[in-house]
């Protein structure tokens, strides 16, 4: 049996957007502005674009970790061991 620890994906993809929103906001109102654009306009064009940047980047991040986290996994051995007791969990036990 091979025992390691993998990272979840999922929260390395959100961390990755809430980064590329914070990013995207920075440069939208942050920066001088375009008298031609509206920042909200701007926010959004960049909270498109860097939103997905960020999953992006964090689902490679994430990926790579899987991937170290391969080269250091364990191997253990398991063997089956027979129960001595039988287990009484959820049985009625005959008003004893």
């Amino acid at each position: 049996m091979t025992v390691r620890r993998a990272p979840k994906f999922v929260p390395f993809m959100v961390l990755g957007a809430v980064v590329g929103i914070i990013i995207a906001a920075f440069v939208a109102y942050g920066l001088p502005v375009n008298p031609s654009f509206d920042a909200g306009t701007v926010f959004g064009f960049f909270l498109v674009a860097f939103a997905a940047g960020g999953v992006i980047l964090g689902a490679l991040v994430a990926l790579i970790l899987d991937r170290l986290s391969i080269r250091r996994a364990q191997h253990a051995v398991v063997e089956a061991v027979p129960d001595s007791v039988p287990d009484t969990d959820g049985e009625d036990d005959g008003g004893r």
